[in-house]
């Protein structure tokens, strides 16, 4: 049996499919008499639409990535699904005019009208290769484009099974494709590296597919049939590593090989440790199964290592949806051991420590996504995030100092938020300007399938549609969208324009001013030294050197009330004691001038240890340009 796995556009460029990797080395290993190749279409898109158009790096990333949220990538692909190079295009135009500039939106059109080409000649290719089997994976944008392929592979070999898979077929999303598209032979939901080969067995022995849990199939009447999913997860040690013969070498000869750099992908865990406590509300990325479970830390380990030496590759995206916290004390110390200059792209949890966060550092893990999502203890209660206001920006002040980079996003639009909760932080972002700021504006909060806000109507949203983009996508009536669709659109909650408007443009304000912002300090035993380059402060070095002060600065490397400070300060520093009222004063001074950030009862100092030798610069430039240095006597505070 001859399989052909194909990862269509808009699959990111830099990184070879996690999915079709393991299921080819699953089909290899797990499939008598079969064997797997993978078709890497969205290079051969970049490379067929390179030919024709001025399209760049930054336009893949667009569709890929960028517009999700408003379907723009999908909808190019509809041209091809549909047969009509102009398939709702008034429609398309009318919903994004004041979304898209006119570049953008010009760009979008002609795509549209281009790509039922691209189509044609990648499933003549397919049919040319003559596979027993075509699987596509579908995840984010893929879906019309995967679809669009399957029609046309179906029309010119009928007798090619075809096969989608991918997060865009899970669960109810998966059951839907299956029963609108009856060109698509067979949907696999849910894990497929099990599924996918009991689904090839039972075709090539001609048995049927009713006892493969989570596969849709059809009977002979053509009818759809969704059987059950599995009730338990994969474990870790069914979990294969990917195969990714192939994609480097078409990387290499693509034009795309000009625009990225090359990642490998890794996984070393599925699920969520803190989901299965406490799921996030918005959250919807882990699908049918939240229960967490992680490969042996041996397993892992070995994963890494062997496709670094094999792919002469050191960068790598793991893409776990937390780390597992036994990996500190297992995989890192061995990832540090081995010498391997490895730069890995991690999620973690907000709440870990100095000593952690430095550990991930030494390892490699340097860029790292903490889901911060927002500086407030009451909006991220609604989230049930586990973390306070606080916590995440000491998270971002100590990322700083162990030198990574934190990946974040703000979120709004939760219901039971107010302005009051928005406020006071606005109000303090300017002192934060030295630390890594979100990665673009402040978003309202998107309602995705298999969270609890599309679960729980109780929490807040109701009456919920599917996207408006997937109406002019698909020729479906709604109650087939609703089950087709992973994001839905519902009434605003929370805050509204104006306080929207301010907390974008302090964040906007915040992004523009990073690269040249800089606060920290220096603790020398008897005084502690701060240095601070930051447009809304007029100090430039300031010194505590006060018993009181400098304890409760060192305990400010923790987040503490007034009250708590106090008390553990006045310990620390016998002789001079101050009583809470004393300590509200200098916490409001230390606010005043960006020292400390304070957020639901709690404070926190937000400048790093002075890593990056900003005080020696300046004692450089006291003594060597006495005219241009900062005053002589540092600010006492």
């Amino acid at each position: 049996m001859r399989v052909l796995l194909v990862n269509m556009p808009w699959s990111p460029i830099d990184l070879p499919s996690l999915a079709l990797g393991i299921l080819k080395r699953s089909v290899d290993e797990r499939v008598p008499g079969a064997v797997a190749d993978v078709l890497h279409a969205n290079l051969e898109f970049t490379d067929w639409i390179t030919e024709r158009t001025e399209f760049t790096a930054a336009d893949y990333e667009y569709y890929s990535l960028s517009s999700y949220f408003l379907g723009c990538g999908d909808w190019v692909f509809s041209s091809a699904l549909y047969d009509d190079p102009h398939w709702r295009e008034e429609e398309f135009v009318s919903a994004m005019r004041g979304k898209l500039g006119t570049a953008r939106l010009r760009m979008s059109l002609a795509l549209h009208e281009a790509v039922p080409a691209f189509v044609d000649e990648i499933a003549r290719r397919i049919v040319a290769a003559e596979p027993d089997v075509v699987g596509f994976t579908s995840t984010f944008q893929q879906n019309t484009a995967a679809l669009a392929a399957a029609r046309r592979i179906k029309r010119l070999a009928p007798h090619i099974v075809t096969v989608l898979g991918g997060a865009n077929c899970d669960g109810a999303q998966g059951a839907a494709v299956h029963r609108v598209f009856p060109f698509v032979d067979h949907v696999v939901r849910g894990e497929g590296e099990a599924a996918f080969p009991q689904l090839l067995t039972a075709l090539a022995e001609g048995t049927g597919a009713d006892g493969v849990p989570g596969v849709c199939h059809r009977g002979p009447d053509g009818a759809s049939t969704a059987n059950p999913m599995a009730t338990r997860p994969l474990p870790p040690a069914a979990i294969l590593p990917p195969d990714y013969t192939g994609y480097f070498e078409r990387l290499a000869a693509s034009a795309a090989r000009h625009w990225v750099e090359p990642k490998l992908v890794v996984e070393g865990a599925r699920g969520c440790w803190w989901g299965e406590k406490h799921h996030c509300t918005f959250c919807g990325l882990n699908g049918s199964f939240m229960e967490f479970r992680s490969k042996s830390p041996d397993t892992f380990y070995e994963e890494i290592v062997e496709l670094a030496r094999r792919h002469q590759v050191l960068d790598m995206y793991v893409v776990d949806n937390i780390l597992d916290m036994g990996y500190l004390t297992t995989v890192l110390p061995r990832i540090i051991a081995s010498g391997y200059d490895l730069r890995l792209h991690i999620e973690i949890k907000a709440n870990m420590r100095r000593p952690q966060l430095k550990l991930l550092a030494e390892a490699g893990m340097i860029y790292v996504q903490p889901g911060i999502e927002s500086l407030n203890d009451r909006v991220l209660d609604l989230m049930d995030k586990g973390v306070s206001g606080c916590q995440n920006v000491r998270m971002l002040r100590d990322g700083a100092e162990t030198g990574l980079c934190v990946t974040w996003n703000y979120l709004h639009g939760f219901p039971g938020e107010t302005p009051a909760d928005y406020e006071p932080v606005i109000a303090q972002l300017p002192a934060l300007e030295h630390l890594d700021p979100p990665v673009d504006l402040s978003a309202r909060i998107a309602i995705e399938r298999f969270s609890p806000y599309f679960e729980r109507p109780e929490l807040g949203f109701t009456g919920l549609r599917p996207e408006a983009h997937y109406r002019f996508t698909y020729d479906l009536p709604e109650e087939d969208l609703y089950d087709l669709a992973y994001v839905f659109e519902a009434p605003e909650r929370g805050i509204g324009g104006p306080t929207v408007t301010a907390l974008n443009d302090a964040l906007g304000a915040w992004r523009k001013h990073h690269a040249d912002a800089r606060l920290t300090h220096e603790d020398l035993g008897d005084r502690i030294v701060l240095v601070s380059r930051r447009r809304a402060f007029d100090w430039r070095t300031a010194e505590l050197t006060d018993p009181f002060e400098l304890a409760a600065f060192r305990l400010l490397d923790q987040p503490h009330t007034a009250a708590a400070l106090a008390r553990k300060a006045s310990r620390a520093a016998p002789g001079a004691a101050r009583d809470e009222a004393a300590v509200r004063r200098l916490l409001e001074s230390w606010t005043g001038l960006g020292l400390v950030f304070t957020d639901g009862g709690q404070y926190v100092h937000i400048a790093p240890a002075a890593v990056n030798g900003d005080l020696l610069r300046l004692g450089f430039s006291h003594h060597a340009h006495p005219e241009q240095a900062a005053p002589a006597e540092p600010v006492r505070v």
